[in-house]
Parts: C-alpha cells; sequence; structure tokens
C-alpha cells in the first residue's frame, strides 16, 4: 500500500517538479546557445571556408533550425501552461523564459527555402554582424534575469529532448500500433469472455500511456490487421482499459497535454531531430516535422473507461505481497512494456503484478532487459538478472508463461537516420496460477 510521505518528501518533491517546469522553460534559450555555438565555429574558418559552406546552404541550415527550436519551445510552454493541475504551488521564481511571441513587433524579414511540410512559422529575425537573429538574444539576455532561479542541467536538457521524441513515439502516425495490437490480441485470446469488461492496467515508466490508450481507442485497425483470429468487434470496443501508470514529471506533464487539453487530430507540429546534426542523411531528414497526436485522445468508445496514476508503481500497489492491498485481485489484466527492468527490485515486482491480477489473469510483456538501477552511484540497491532467470522466477511465483517470442524494436530512433538502436525485446504472455 502506499506509504506517507513525510514534509521533507514532499518539499523534495514540489523542488524536482518546479525545476522540470523551469527545465520545459528553458527549452529555447538552451537550445538557441546550442545551434549558435555552430555559428560561432563557423565563422572561426577560414573565409573560403565559410563561403564554400555558405554555398551548400549550411547558413541557411542554422536559421532554419532557430525557427524550428522555437516551434518546440512554444509548444513545450504550452504543456505546462498550467502546472497547478499537479497540486503544486509554483511561485514567481519557477519562471522562465518563454518563446517570444511570433506576432511581436520587431523587424522581421521570411526565412525561405523551409524544410518540405514544415509550417511556415513567419519567424524573422534581424541578423548582427555575426550573424545572429535578434530573437537568439533577446533569449540570451533574459538569463540575466533572476540569477538564483534554478539552471537546467544538460541531464535536465537530454531528458527534455527525449521527451520530444517519445511524443513521436506515443502519439505520431510514425510509429503506429502493430506492436501494441500484438500486445492487446494477446490478452483478449487469453481473457475470458465474461471477464473483458473488468478492466486492464498498463505500467510503463518509460513513456506516455499512449499504448494503452490506443489498445482503447484503434480497435477497428486491431480487428483488420488481426482478422484471421475471428476477433469479435463488440468484445474490442466494450473493453475496459480503465488505468495506466507514470511516474515521470516528463511524461506526467506530456500525457495530461495531450490526454486532456488536446482537441484536435495533428494539432500539433514538433522537430524532435533538430538537436544534432549527427548520422542524418540531408536537411530533411533533421528538419522532419512531426505532427500529433494521431489518434484524438476524447474519442473513446463509449463505456471504455481511461485515467492515469501517477506515482511509483510498488508504491501505488503494494511494496509487498499483500492480502490487505486495496488493488489485490482487481485487474484482469496487466500489460508492461519496457517497464519490468525498471525495478530496483524485481522480485518485489512481479509479486505485485501477481498479487493484484484476479485468479487466471493475464500479464503481458514486451521490453528489454536493460536494468535502469545497474552500477548506480546511489544507495538504491539494484537486482539484475538474465532473461532466463526473469522467467524462472516469474514460474516460482506464480505464472505460467506461453506465447514467448522475440519481437526486434527501436525506441525513440530517427526512422530516416543513418544511426538506429535495436531492441531485441522479449514478449510472453503469463497467466497467474
Amino acid at each position: 500500500m502506499p506509504h506517507s510521505h513525510d514534509q521533507s518528501e514532499v518539499e523534495e518533491e514540489q523542488i524536482h517538479f518546479s525545476n522540470v517546469i523551469t527545465t520545459f522553460k528553458n527549452y529555447a534559450q538552451y537550445s538557441l546557445s546550442a545551434n549558435n555555438r555552430r555559428r560561432k565555429d563557423f565563422f572561426t574558418l577560414p573565409k573560403p571556408d565559410q563561403d564554400l559552406l555558405a554555398s551548400l546552404g549550411y547558413k541557411a541550415k542554422l536559421d532554419q533550425v532557430d525557427i524550428a527550436i522555437l516551434a518546440n519551445a512554444d509548444f513545450l510552454s504550452e504543456v505546462v501552461s498550467d502546472p497547478e493541475i499537479f497540486g503544486h504551488d509554483l511561485g514567481p521564481a519557477d519562471e522562465a523564459d518563454s518563446p517570444v511571441d511570433s506576432n511581436s513587433s520587431v523587424n522581421t524579414h521570411p526565412h525561405e527555402d523551409l524544410p518540405s511540410g514544415a509550417l511556415n512559422l513567419d519567424l524573422g529575425a534581424i541578423h548582427t554582424p555575426m550573424d545572429m537573429p535578434i530573437r537568439i538574444l533577446i533569449h540570451m539576455m533574459r538569463l540575466l534575469r533572476n540569477r538564483r532561479r534554478y539552471k537546467p542541467t544538460d541531464f535536465d536538457m537530454d531528458k527534455l529532448r527525449s521527451t520530444l521524441k517519445q511524443f513521436v513515439r506515443d502519439w505520431s502516425v510514425e510509429v503506429r500500433a502493430p506492436l501494441i495490437s500484438v500486445i492487446l490480441v494477446d490478452v483478449l485470446l487469453n481473457l475470458p469472455g465474461a471477464r473483458r469488461k473488468r478492466g486492464m492496467l498498463q505500467a510503463n515508466e518509460r513513456c506516455t500511456p499512449a499504448p494503452l490508450f490506443r489498445c482503447s481507442r484503434l480497435p477497428k485497425e486491431v480487428a483488420f490487421e488481426c482478422s484471421f483470429l475471428a476477433l469479435d468487434w463488440e468484445d474490442l470496443r466494450t473493453m475496459s482499459l480503465d488505468w495506466g501508470n507514470e511516474f515521470s514529471h516528463y511524461m506526467l506533464l506530456s500525457s495530461h497535454f495531450i490526454l486532456n487539453r488536446t482537441s484536435e487530430i495533428n494539432a500539433h507540429t514538433i522537430y524532435p531531430y533538430v538537436h544534432s546534426f549527427s548520422n542524418v542523411t540531408s536537411n530533411e531528414t533533421t528538419m522532419r516535422p512531426i505532427t500529433i497526436p494521431d489518434v484524438l485522445p476524447s474519442d473513446l468508445p463509449d463505456g471504455v473507461n481511461f485515467s492515469l496514476v501517477a506515482g511509483d508503481f510498488e508504491e501505488i500497489y503494494g511494496t509487498e505481497s499483500d492480502a490487505n492491498e486495496p488493488q489485490s485481485g482487481q485487474w484482469d489484466a496487466v500489460l508492461t512494456c519496457f517497464f519490468i527492468d525498471t525495478a530496483k527490485n524485481i522480485v518485489n515486482y512481479l509479486r505485485i503484478i501477481h498479487n493484484i491480477l484476479a485468479p487466471g489473469g493475464v500479464w503481458v510483456n514486451m521490453g528489454p532487459l536493460l536494468w535502469h538501477w545497474e552500477n548506480n552511484t546511489t544507495n538504491d540497491p539494484s537486482i539484475e538478472l538474465s532473461l532466463e532467470e526473469v522467467k524462472t522466477l516469474a514460474h516460482a511465483i506464480g505464472f505460467r508463461i506461453e506465447n514467448e517470442r522475440t519481437i526486434d524494436t527501436t525506441y525513440t530512433n530517427n526512422a530516416q537516420g543513418m544511426l538506429g538502436y535495436v531492441y531485441h525485446a522479449a514478449f510472453w504472455t503469463a497467466t497467474k496460477m
């Protein structure tokens, strides 16, 4: 059962949340500065080299990256425009630099040669002798304000850039539903029809709850792709997919924005790949716009419930197998996607999953074993098992594992890039004995 939090833990949580908000709001300043470093490097080159690179469009590309960064910043500022809904009282010190209004009254000129498919943002810029857009100068000058304000670290910004890529993974047509279809179909085939309406729990601490949402939002597609299994449309439509679990503040803010504050399909355009020029095939690869979401969160079928629970999986669902745990025996299915390797103690994770499942309930798992706490520098314990050991442990705890296979999948790669990281993810369906 969830443990009580003392005042110091509450204050620490609020500080962390405030720092996350500040990180979102400082994205433009940080990213524009990084891009301007490229300009400085450009102007250190001999003039003939500058001219040659300029003829290739390098300077124009840097301007286009500025535009894309500012578009991302506008989007991220919108994501955190209402953080009070999370119960944190954010004071003036939490305010950070926000993107300059694209309608602000500065002398501008239009940027030409925008990447294919990009929105013409009409974000002009006056250039200094060093070719620095005035909007970058404005953002940099704001750095002088409120020196005591939290300064996001490189690690913070890396998380935020990863969050932009998570939007692609979870809410764009680019990363479609085939893997989610596999998970849902296994649940349907293994869950007794009489209990299909009780509900499913998805545990996924690395990304937004979009995979679970898609299970409820895309039944037609799933049924079509798997029509040879004779899945009944009404069985799919009336499944109750009740609860998702998320821990990361970055993901919680992002999930809330898409689930509760987005009313149109493809309402937002982001540029998640502009932060690195490495391993790209063309400028279009770097500047490629992604529109999200590809499904409308408010367009759930009638009778389908969905909610998102914020917090640590162990704290919410029990730190040990406990018959008095309110969630004990309450779930017909638990879906874990890229999740179980976030455990410090995998034994406890599997015990909890077993405990909250109803008799005969189904646990569907997919993901690698990239143990998050391995070689950590804190005092936190970490137990790392091989795949074979995890499956043996699951059997010892009371699961019967079936339908095992390996699924090759990426995570947040640029699909058009020259480098990709492929997981040979383990997949199985396990029944509570």
